[in-house]
């Protein structure tokens, strides 16, 4: 076991393409980090392998403000402490959709429900029009690739450093950013190895997180800089942070430690 690092912070992101929440803890299960992701809205004008509306296509998007109603009841699956007093290996269960219901901010501070016809219009009208939207939810997260995604502010600072300014770190979407020991992109190094975090999880880093134009976007503004995407492509292959399946699941906080396990 070799610490090399700890959790700089944890963060999901209720609704796909809005903008995320940073908590004190994330419960990670096997499909990823609960309550991540639940909600998202499928396009008419999208392909079907990838058919939801994103801030690729509507970046306004990552200014909308998602929460739940119910924050309790959605910081972790409801049977938790039972289900790991009987076994650490048993699954446990989520809440009901009601209690996982989730409300809209909107930039202008309006707040709309997630089913609400009218946010259904409005983000309708920020694509251009050409979008008929429904409104998708899952019982596991709707993520691009894998169940979760790590983040060293390492990398960030390396990559501000080759653009010359100062990068937000919200720009990547990760659940979890590291401050590792090492250089930037040292969680390339990850990837085919596990990787405890905490005291109960474990994940399998599978791959590098191969990057698109989400994160030309400024998390504040929605405001596009092209040069963090060029850096990414022509000096890091096109990568930066990585993905992971979860082969342990339990609870992650900041400060936790984080140890290469083989």
């Amino acid at each position: 076991m070799n610490l090399v690092g700890q959790v700089e912070s944890v963060w999901r992101y209720p609704v796909k393409s809005m903008r995320g929440e940073e908590l004190p803890e994330i419960f990670v299960g096997f499909s990823g980090v609960y309550g991540d992701r639940l909600y998202a809205f499928k396009s008419s004008a999208a392909p079907a392998g990838f058919p939801f509306l994103t801030g690729r296509n509507a970046r306004a998007m990552l200014l909308y403000r998602p929460r739940f109603r119910d924050p309790e009841k959605a910081a972790r699956p409801v049977n938790l402490a039972e289900a790991k007093a009987l076994s650490p290996l048993l699954s446990p269960l989520s809440a009901d959709p009601a209690e996982l219901a989730v409300e809209i901010e909107t930039p202008t501070g309006q707040v709309l429900s997630i089913d609400d016809a009218e946010l259904l219009r409005e983000l309708a009208a920020l694509a251009g029009g050409a979008h008929s939207l429904s409104l998708l939810r899952s019982e596991r997260g709707m993520t691009d690739c894998r169940p979760i995604s790590l983040l060293s502010l390492q990398t960030v600072t390396q990559l501000g450093d080759e653009v010359g300014a100062v990068i937000d770190k919200r720009r990547f979407r990760a659940n979890v950013y590291l401050s590792l020991t090492a250089d930037g992109f040292a969680e390339n190094q990850f990837v085919g190895r596990r990787v405890g975090v905490g005291a109960e999880v474990v994940v399998a880093v599978l791959d590098r997180d191969p990057r698109c134009q989400m994160i030309t976007f400024d998390p504040e503004t929605a405001i596009a800089d092209p040069e963090v995407l060029r850096k990414v492509a022509r000096g890091h292959e096109g990568t930066a942070g990585v993905y992971a399946a979860v082969l342990a699941d339990g609870m992650i906080r900041k400060d936790d430690p984080v140890t290469l396990l083989d």
